[in-house]
């Protein structure tokens, strides 16, 4: 696969990734072999790019992960921080969408301190003593509404010093953003630069709203974007079916006509809306990698056969 430089440093992502969300369980119990068969035509494709974080099953996506790469190089990683994970005192059988997650309580801290902590407990369940990317997961308000200028405030005051220490010193190659909203990009460059943001479901076929600001800003400042969450939680993958889903919730009428015209407008250049959606992202020209996550090894080798087949046609 082609490989795109983060940022200004030296570290190569392949232009098409892993995320491990659903591989801690996203909406459905997934056992250790799918697990692996998933990771394992991730690898056999050629991606040597994986992304997780201890937000997916509350560590089970890293443990995995984990798991898998060990023994194994030539690949590039990125996991998050910002939450802390701790054992639960109770039984916890689905949490933030997650079934059966390990047994571990949440607390959202993004100071200095907090940071580092949570790296430190990543990089146990990883195995590993090294991370190249780390995203700061979910600050801004579409997350944590009017409790952000409290995080905000951690974070500038403390968090981001602490990860370009780390940077300095080694223990992780690159740092940035994940999360689901442009304002909180924009309001972090203003403070200082940053090597690329992990950007999910806002520059799409149907949500190109970074394009406004955000993806100029990248461009000039040589800040990376990584494009998860390319079929809007659901909708432009399916299609606008009854019940489907968009941003996470329910689509309403008006997304449902703009999908519909998207979806006619695909076939009428010979291909399905979800391969438009796929292509859109990863042609991009301000992407450095497409980011495909799901537990079906079905699903993964559909889309990246589907990848292949417009590429060879180009």
């Amino acid at each position: 696969m082609k490989t795109n430089r983060i940022g200004r440093t030296d570290i190569e992502v392949t232009d098409v990734s892993f995320g491990g969300a659903s591989i801690g369980n996203l909406y459905r119990e997934v056992d250790d072999d799918d697990a692996h068969a998933v990771l394992q035509t991730a690898w056999d494709a050629g991606i040597r790019y994986f992304d997780t974080a201890p937000h997916y099953g509350r560590g089970r996506s890293e443990q995995r992960l984990g798991h898998f790469l060990a023994g194994r190089s030539g690949y590039r990683l990125s996991t998050k921080v910002g939450r802390l994970l701790s054992p639960s005192d109770h039984p916890i059988e689905q949490a933030d969408g997650y079934v059966k997650p390990l047994q571990n309580d949440v607390v959202y801290d993004y100071s200095g301190d907090g940071i580092e902590a949570s790296l430190e407990q990543s990089l146990e369940r990883l195995g590993l003593d090294h991370v190249d990317i780390v995203y700061v997961h979910d600050l801004g308000r579409y997350t944590h509404g009017d409790h952000n200028d409290g995080h905000m405030e951690a974070f500038l005051s403390s968090g981001y010093d602490r990860l370009t220490q780390l940077k300095a010193a080694g223990r992780i190659g690159a740092f940035g953003l994940g999360v689901n909203e442009c304002q909180v990009c924009l309001d972090v460059m203003d403070h200082g630069p940053i090597d690329v943001i992990l950007l999910a479901g806002r520059l799409t076929l149907l949500d190109r709203s970074a394009e406004v600001e955000l993806v100029p800003r990248c461009l000039a400042a040589e800040t990376s974007l990584v494009l998860g969450g390319i079929f809007n939680s659901g909708i432009l993958a399916t299609g606008p079916v009854p019940d489907a889903t968009y941003d996470y919730g329910r689509a309403s009428p008006e997304i449902m006509d703009q999908v519909r015209d998207l979806q006619t407008r695909a076939e009428e250049q010979g291909m399905t809306l979800a391969t438009a959606a796929l292509l859109f992202a990863k042609r991009h020209k301000a992407t450095s990698s497409l980011l495909l996550g799901t537990a079906k090894s079905k699903t993964l080798q559909r889309n990246l056969d589907a990848l292949a087949k417009h590429s060879a046609q180009d």
